[in-house]
C-alpha cells in the first residue's frame, strides 16, 4: 500500500511538473520581444518589403536585354492553284507552301525612356514605403501589446483583491450571523452585508469570465494558438515602478523622425515622382532589336524532321522610335491631374507634422497628467482603507450602522479600481508616447 502511494505521489508530480513546463511564461517586456518575432502581422510586413524588393528588380530588369524566342507554323488550307503539280523548283512553290514554319530568336534593348529612368528613381522610394509601413506596424504591435497585457494583469489584480474582500466580507458576515442569532443586532445588519457580498461573487465570476478573454487577445498579439496556455509574470507594482520616467516628458521630439511623418514624406515623394512619370510621357522612346529565324517551307508536315529538309536563315536589326504626336489633351489632362495630386500630398505633409507636435505635447501632458493620477489615487486608496478599518471597528462596537460600513466599503472597492485603473494609465501613456518618440523602421 504504502509503495502504490508513493509510486501515484511520483506520478501526480510529474504531471504538474510536465504541466508548468508546457506553460510559456511572459514578462511585459519578454510578450514585446516575442510579438516583433512572431505577430503575423509584422511576418505580413517582412514578406511585403520581400515582395517590394522583387518589384524594384522587375523595374530596373525593364531596361536590360529582354531575349524571345517564338516559333510560328501555318499551313495553306487552301491555295491559288493546285502546288503538288508544281515542280520542287517552282518559285510559287516558296511563295504558296502547304506548311510553313519559322522559329526565330529576337534581342530587344531598350535605349532611352523617360518613364524607365523616373521607375529607377521611384525603386528608392517604392522599398522605403514598405519599410516604413513596417515600422508603423511594430509600433502599433507593441503599443496593443503593452495595452493587452495590462488589461490582463488589471484583471486579474481585480480577482485577487476581489477574493480577498469576498474573504473577509465573509467573516464579518459569519460573526454578525452569529451576533444576530444571539439577538444583539438587527436583522437589516445580516441582509446589508449579504448584499455587499452578492455583489461581490457577481464580479468576481465577470471578472474570470474576462481574464480569459484577455489572455486571449495577447495570445493573438503574440502570434500563439488560442489553446496554448501562458503565464503573465509581471504585476501591476513591478510595472509602475518601471513605467514612471519624467525623463521623457521633458525629452524633445524629433518630427521628421516620427514613423508617421516619415510615411507622409514618403507619399509626398510618390506623387511627385508620378507626376514626373507623366511629363515623360511627352519624350520619345527608342528601342533597338536583333531578329534571328529559319524559315522552313514544305508540302508536307513530316519533312521538318528529315535532316534534307532545307532551311533559309536571316538576321535582321533594327530601332524603334515612338514620337507622341497628339492625345487629344489627354496627356495634358493627366498631367494636370498628377500635379494636383502632388500638391495634395505636399499639404498632407504639413498637416501631420502640425498634428504629430501637437499630439506630442498633448500625450506628454496626459502622461504628466496619469503620473500625477496615480499618486493621488495611492493616497485616496490608503485614506479609503483606513476608512473602512475604523468603521469595521465601529460597527463591531456597535458606534457605527451596517449602512455606514457598506458604504465604507463600497468607497473602498471603489478606489481599489480607480488606483489599478491609475496603473494602467500611466504604463498606456508611457507606451503612446514611446510610440510617437520610436524612430525604427525595420
Amino acid at each position: 500500500m504504502k509503495n502504490k502511494l508513493i509510486l501515484i505521489f511520483s506520478l501526480l508530480c510529474s504531471m504538474a511538473l510536465f504541466s508548468q513546463e508546457g506553460i510559456q511564461k511572459f514578462s511585459l517586456q519578454e510578450a514585446i520581444d516575442y510579438a516583433l518575432e512572431h505577430n503575423r502581422n509584422i511576418k505580413n510586413a517582412d514578406l511585403n518589403i520581400r515582395a517590394a524588393e522583387k518589384q524594384v528588380w522587375e523595374t530596373t530588369a525593364r531596361g536590360l536585354p529582354q531575349i524571345s524566342g517564338a516559333v510560328d507554323y501555318s499551313i495553306n488550307i487552301k491555295a491559288p492553284f493546285d502546288i503538288s503539280e508544281l515542280d520542287e523548283g517552282d518559285p510559287f512553290v516558296f511563295l504558296f507552301p502547304k506548311h510553313n514554319l519559322t522559329p526565330s530568336v529576337t534581342l530587344n534593348q531598350l535605349l532611352f525612356d523617360g518613364g524607365y529612368i523616373v521607375g529607377l528613381q521611384s525603386n528608392k522610394v517604392f522599398l522605403e514605403i514598405s519599410q516604413n509601413a513596417k515600422g508603423k506596424t511594430k509600433n502599433d504591435v507593441e503599443t496593443f501589446v503593452v495595452n493587452a497585457y495590462n488589461n490582463a494583469l488589471l484583471t486579474k489584480e481585480s480577482i485577487d483583491i476581489t477574493k480577498n474582500n469576498i474573504a473577509v466580507l465573509k467573516s464579518n458576515l459569519d460573526e454578525t450571523t452569529k451576533i444576530f442569532e444571539n439577538g444583539l443586532t438587527e436583522e437589516e445588519d445580516v441582509e446589508q452585508l449579504q448584499l455587499t457580498l452578492s455583489s461581490l461573487e457577481i464580479n468576481l465570476k465577470n471578472l474570470e469570465t474576462l481574464y480569459g478573454i484577455s489572455k486571449g487577445y495577447v495570445k493573438i498579439l503574440l502570434g500563439l494558438d488560442p489553446s496554448d496556455p501562458i503565464e503573465l509574470t509581471d504585476t501591476l507594482n513591478d510595472l509602475i515602478t518601471e513605467n514612471i520616467s519624467l525623463d521623457l516628458i521633458s525629452s524633445e521630439y524629433p518630427i521628421t523622425n516620427n514613423i508617421d511623418y516619415k510615411i507622409a514624406a514618403n507619399e509626398a515623394v510618390s506623387k511627385g515622382l508620378e507626376y514626373k512619370l507623366e511629363k515623360s510621357e511627352q519624350l520619345p522612346k527608342l528601342n533597338a532589336f536583333v531578329t534571328s529565324n529559319y524559315l522552313g517551307y514544305s508540302n508536307q508536315a513530316s519533312n521538318y524532321f528529315k535532316p534534307e529538309q532545307e532551311w533559309l536563315f536571316t538576321t535582321v536589326g533594327g530601332f524603334k522610335l515612338t514620337v507622341p504626336i497628339f492625345s487629344s489633351f489627354g496627356g495634358k489632362a493627366k498631367r494636370q491631374k498628377a500635379k494636383i495630386e502632388w500638391d495634395i500630398a505636399k499639404n498632407n505633409l504639413i498637416i501631420k507634422e502640425n498634428e504629430l507636435e501637437l499630439e506630442f505635447q498633448n500625450v506628454k501632458n496626459e502622461y504628466n497628467l496619469a503620473i500625477e493620477t496615480y499618486a493621488n489615487k495611492q493616497k485616496n486608496l490608503a485614506l479609503a482603507e483606513k476608512i473602512e478599518r475604523k468603521n469595521t471597528i465601529k460597527y463591531r462596537e456597535g458606534i457605527a450602522s451596517s449602512f455606514d460600513l457598506r458604504q465604507a466599503q463600497t468607497q473602498l472597492y471603489s478606489n481599489q479600481q480607480e488606483y489599478l485603473q491609475a496603473i494602467i494609465d500611466v504604463i498606456n501613456k508611457k507606451a503612446e508616447l514611446k510610440n510617437l518618440l520610436n524612430t525604427k523602421n525595420n
